[in-house]
């Protein structure tokens, strides 16, 4: 296959087409396709001549979401280096061990973080980098722009949020942006013309890659926000008329609950694009009832991480669903021996080929081994099809609670739990027990001022699901732990009960 070179030509070759077109507007800054070129390739420069970055190179970056982040991308693919974005929500102590894990060269930041940059680059070889702003970098005049990267080299470290232990830093090349754009690019109907809202935060790849990279491969404007707020999404729906957006379910259940919702115009949204976690179907019904049409994505930070999605109307029509198989990537299920399912409706693990997949995790070449296997990586979810290709996911193998002998999955018994009017939030745990060997356990957040009785929980359980897999305590908390993305924690949970174990079993 020919190399296509690195992926900073998509911005040069729209600024040789649309030169004075907005390629990023975040608050009052409006960034062309000219001016983000001539950025790149400063930073680019500066990066090669100032701190000796050279190919296979780490450049780290913490801060909220900022155009200069994504400047540094598309400059580390002229260089053929890495970006690494990090998770500013994270602990001191944390991002330390992610820099000694992954070594860069430098660490970029914006203002907010500059005492944090100096604090996690202490005692590690790192250096803490200038101001990468565009009126502080040095015109490149006749000097030579960095041109070395191709698409086979490593451009993205991204770790994982270490929900299962210490995160694993996952390697993506510049051809798994290029495939997981495309896959965008179908699903979405992605064109030039659109306005893509960015709210999600760009150290993960669900908000760099689903929309924003794939938006800048098609000449289109995105519209980024440095954090996600209810009441600014919500504006910016309603002033800059995006065609496109990326919420995953606590921010759409954020928007639902604001004053504004009911006078939002959201009539210029071709499609609300959500996934990461188990979509509640009335959160669904809220957004479609307000004539937005939901689409739900599959994938992880392995797969870039587009892997299956639906197109619009199948949100609606098939909500339990996540989609079907992406255009540039297979999937296939497999049986706890390895051994390939083809019926429909037979539960197995999700794996996924294809070019967007992971290069591998960052110094864990056993890690690597396990997870990709012939190619195909091993997601570590469970799901199965439907007759028609829909692809329907259950749980996480983790979270499969087995009770004496039966596979009870978390995942459904919390789709039932979400359709019951007066509950916030829930999670669904295996509990250790004498005689079945483990048994779920609910954690509940109940919304105020409504109460909702165990004895109301058991009637709606006792309609949908057999016996066995009905929780066998409730327990009522305040909020649930969550992640970054927004993603409830189940490891947290678990000890959260622990720590209340008095009340576990006892009808509380």
């Amino acid at each position: 296959m020919t190399d296509m070179g690195h992926i900073g030509r998509w911005i040069t070759q729209h600024a040789a087409f649309t030169p004075d077109k907005a390629a990023i507007v975040c608050g009052s800054t409006t960034i062309s396709y000219r001016t983000l070129d001539d950025w790149t390739c400063r930073i680019a420069r500066e990066l090669c001549s100032g701190y000796g970055v050279s190919k296979g190179d780490r450049v780290a970056y913490l801060g909220y979401n900022h155009p200069e982040m994504v400047a540094l991308l598309f400059a580390c693919a002229r260089l053929g280096a890495i970006l690494l974005p990090l998770n500013w929500r994270l602990a001191e102590a944390e991002l330390s061990f992610i820099l000694k894990d992954s070594t860069p060269r430098l660490i970029a930041c914006d203002q907010a973080f500059e005492d944090v940059a100096v604090n996690v680059a202490a005692g590690i070889d790192v250096m803490k980098a200038g101001d990468f702003e565009k009126g502080a970098l040095p015109e490149t005049g006749t000097d030579r722009v960095p041109d070395d990267g191709h698409e086979g080299d490593p451009v993205l470290l991204v770790y994982t949020s270490g929900t299962t232990g210490r995160p694993k830093g996952t390697v993506h090349t510049q051809r798994s942006l290029l495939f997981n754009a495309l896959n965008s690019v179908h699903m979405h109907a992605l064109k030039p013309d659109d306005r893509v809202l960015v709210v999600l935060p760009l150290f993960h790849v669900g908000g760099l890659n689903i929309q924003l990279t794939p938006a800048l491969y098609c000449g289109a404007t995105v519209y980024l926000h440095e954090q996600f707020d209810p009441g600014d999404t919500l504006d910016a729906i309603q002033n800059d008329r995006p065609d496109l957006a990326v919420l995953v379910p606590a921010t759409m259940d954020a928007i639902r609950r604001h004053a504004s919702w009911t006078t939002t115009d959201f009539s210029s949204l071709r499609m609300l694009t959500t996934g990461s976690s188990v979509v509640p179907v009335d959160l669904i019904g809220a957004f479609e009832d307000q004539g937005i049409s939901v689409v739900q994505v599959y994938g992880s930070t392995e797969t870039c991480p587009i892997a299956a999605y639906q197109k619009p109307g199948e949100g609606k029509s098939h909500p339990l669903a996540t989609g079907r198989t992406a255009l540039h990537n297979d999937i296939r299920l497999a049986d706890s021996h390895g051994a390939i399912i083809d019926e429909p409706l037979v539960d197995g693990e999700i794996c996924v080929r294809g070019p967007n997949v992971m290069l591998g995790y960052w110094n864990r070449p056993d890690e690597t081994e396990k997870a990709v296997r012939d190619g195909w990586f091993a997601t570590g979810d469970i799901g199965h099809f439907d007759e028609d290709g829909h692809l329907y996911f259950q749980d996480r193998i983790k979270r499969v609670i087995i009770s004496g002998g039966e596979n009870i999955y978390s995942a459904e018994i919390e789709r039932v739990l979400a359709t019951i009017d007066g509950l916030e939030e829930v999670c669904v745990v295996g509990w250790p027990d004498e005689r079945w060997g483990e048994v779920p356990v609910a954690a509940i957040v109940r919304r105020n001022p409504v109460r909702v009785t165990e004895g109301d929980i058991a009637a709606v359980l006792a309609a949908e699901l057999a016996r066995f897999k009905h929780p066998k305590a409730y327990v009522f908390v305040d909020a649930l732990p969550r992640n970054a993305m927004g993603k409830i924690v189940p490891e947290d949970v678990v000890r959260m009960i622990g720590e209340r174990g008095q009340e576990v079993g006892t009808g509380h």
